[in-house]
């Protein structure tokens, strides 16, 4: 059965086509009311009751929650079309926009994995006692208090929290499971007359807590403290800071849900091998401290990762991969969007990726400015800065003209600012493009303003991961191109040249290679390639003795690029004893000159010409020598009854 959805052109201020709606989507549309929130809120009550329903009004989302559960109906779904789309310059032409708008709402979510975080609200606050002190007196009826006071203070006389002194040294952990680590610490003497006493300084005290007060003002004990969940922090000088910080504090206790947004495949990771560092991409873009070196491989701990996917973007062997929601769905969501603006008559759609903090933007400018164009469909996710450039191309790939990504203040920019030269490189200039805009007004003018581009190709599926996903892609917006694409510095798509006059054939670079892109040959000496499984990692280069190796950042979208070639091979060497094929003839005959009649281990011709045999004769030939390093001394005679007879009679 299909979904009701019910429409409204909120008194009159927008244009909605129920028939372009319908037309497109499995939906059945109500007729157009005029104020469903206020005098026709009867008839959202009957359709409610009716079956399952989609209201397509989100200002007043909870006052359609509130009334469904007034009336005993099961919540509806909401769709937001008014800001996104009728309230425009352009509102008029809007209808394929709607249509796109609600296909994507109809849409199943995805579960995101979590895990369960219990806080019993041991609280631990640290800053100087004339601010951290009236604080845990605040909190103590709340709370389980410990205060670090970090200057000269007498002990306060309240037990009804305890306090300390000292030097905090190291916070590490998140909500639920803080280490604190303190150096110099002293401890109340409770005991006597008049005031209290500190007792003698101690390094090295640790403790745990559930959530930590920073309000000493000074630099963080954590990396990014706004993404460190349970970690409070407030300037001890702004009163309003400190209770709000009290006040969240207090809503810190008991048992939450803590998302599982990345995703980590150990067997991928190109972090090191054999001690030489390749890919450091994730541990330099991660803002909160939580991938840490695990060896060759990295690890991350989920407690403290705070979601940004800007990890899962730079990761170039998809060893890490971000789940809230998967690659998969944006996709599905960016091709469910384009297939249905275009059906419903819409050409060239743009895509407009933003956060909540986007989706502000986009309310006030259509409530207060030109809103946005017809043809801009906006697509909404928890954070942008997980937007690389395997989904920019698929946006393309699927059909959108453009994709903009709209960044906030507290977007994380770096991975985004890379990720955005390397789909450019791909897709060509002016396809993709970061929005920085905080005024609504100017965000519209910017999209208003922008240069119309036709779509480049006929819509495609790019499927799997993100690098399959962006080399489809690539070759779906590239059809004509019959060289590789050259690509910026550091992006994770590339060739292997090899100097063939410095390479020994030692393949090392092979054995260190941690996606099998460099390949050996067992029958002969040679050194063969497959670019598209190249990572750009640099571990090859590193580990060359000669120095051969150098690497050329490019998209090879032919054919050739998923087939093995040769980079270097030459004539192996022929056993002088059994004709078997192994190792290299020049380097062979090179070690010959070397050692052959100057080295003492091969001084005679007989020595070095163990040099030229293969390993089964070289074991043979040892074996036979006189100078068998092998042999042990001379077996002793076996000992019979007859001698040890023969010896009683000699005596």
């Amino acid at each position: 059965m299909a979904k009701s959805l019910i429409l409204c052109d909120c008194m009159g201020t927008q244009t909605v086509d129920p028939e372009a709606i319908a037309g497109v989507c499995d939906v059945a549309c109500s007729r157009v009311h005029t104020a469903l929130c206020t005098t026709q809120i009867m008839s959202a009550a009957k359709l409610m009751e009716e079956g399952d329903t989609i209201i397509a009004c989100q200002q007043e989302r909870v006052r359609f929650e509130e009334f469904a559960e007034e009336i005993g109906v099961e919540s509806p779904g909401f769709v937001d079309l008014r800001d996104r789309a009728g309230w425009s310059e352009q509102g008029a032409d809007a209808a394929p926009k709607m249509a796109a708008l609600v296909a994507e709402a109809l849409l199943p979510a995805t579960a995101v994995r979590s895990l369960d975080v219990v806080s019993e609200g041991i609280c631990f606050i640290m800053g100087p006692g004339d601010v951290a002190l009236p604080l845990a007196e605040q909190l103590a009826d709340a709370l389980t208090v410990t205060v670090l006071i970090t200057d000269e203070v007498e002990p306060p006389v309240s037990r009804s929290f305890d306090a300390v002194r000292g030097s905090l040294r190291r916070v590490s952990g998140a909500l639920g499971g803080f280490e604190i680590l303190i150096d110099a610490l002293q401890q109340i003497a409770p005991g006597g007359r008049g005031a209290f006493g500190w007792s003698a300084p101690q390094d090295g005290a640790r403790s745990t807590c559930d959530l930590v007060i920073d309000v000493t003002g000074d630099v963080s004990m954590v990396p990014a403290p706004e993404k460190r969940e349970g970690y409070l922090r407030a300037d001890p000088r702004d009163q309003l800071a400190v209770q709000s910080v009290a006040f969240e504090a207090v809503q810190l206790i008991g048992t939450f849900e803590k998302p599982l947004y990345i995703r980590l495949d150990e067997t991928l990771c190109a972090h090191s091998r054999a001690g030489q560092v390749g890919c450091s991409n994730c541990l330099d873009i991660c803002p909160t401290g939580a991938i840490t070196p695990d060896g060759d491989q990295v690890a991350i701990d989920p407690m403290i990762c705070a979601g940004c996917g800007a990890c899962a973007a730079l990761c170039p062997s998809t060893a890490i991969t971000y789940e809230d929601p998967p690659v998969g769905h944006i996709l599905s969501r960016v091709r469910t969007l384009a297939e249905s603006f275009q059906a419903a008559g819409g050409t060239a759609p743009r895509l407009l990726v933003h956060d909540a903090h986007g989706a502000e933007m986009i309310r006030l400018a259509a409530r207060f400015g030109r809103g946005l164009p017809a043809d801009v469909i906006p697509l909404e996710l928890g954070v942008v800065s997980g937007f690389g450039h395997a989904e920019m191309l698929g946006a393309l790939a699927h059909g959108f003209a453009t994709v903009d990504v709209l960044i906030g203040a507290a977007t994380e920019r770096d991975a985004l600012l890379r990720e955005q030269a390397l789909a450019e490189a791909m897709a060509g200039p002016g396809r993709v493009a970061l929005l920085d805009e905080a005024d609504p007004d100017l965000m519209s003018d910017a999209l208003y303003m922008a240069e119309t581009k036709p779509v480049t190709s006929s819509p495609v599926l790019p499927l799997g991961n993100r690098r399959q996903i962006a080399r489809l892609s690539a070759q779906a917006l590239n059809p004509d191109i019959d060289a590789p694409l050259p690509l910026p510095d550091g992006a994770p798509y590339g060739a292997v040249l090899v100097d063939t006059d410095a390479c020994t054939l030692c393949l090392s670079c092979v054995s260190l290679c941690p996606s099998g892109a460099l390949i050996d040959n067992p029958d002969m000496p040679q050194l063969r390639f497959q670019e598209d499984a190249c990572l750009q990692c640099g571990i090859c280069r590193t580990i060359c003795p000669e120095k051969a190796i150098t690497l050329t950042p490019q998209m090879d979208t032919s054919d050739a690029a998923l087939s093995q070639r040769v980079l270097n091979e030459e004539e192996p060497f022929a056993c002088i004893e059994c004709g078997a094929l192994y190792g290299v003839k020049s380097t062979v005959e090179r070690i010959m000159e070397k050692l052959a009649g100057s080295h003492p281990m091969f001084a005679s011709s007989e020595q070095a010409r163990i040099i030229q045999m293969c390993d089964d004769c070289r074991v043979n030939a040892q074996f036979q020598s006189k100078n068998n390093p092998f042999a042990g001394a001379e077996k002793p005679r076996v000992r019979t009854t007859d001698d040890y007879l023969s010896k009683r009679r000699d005596h």
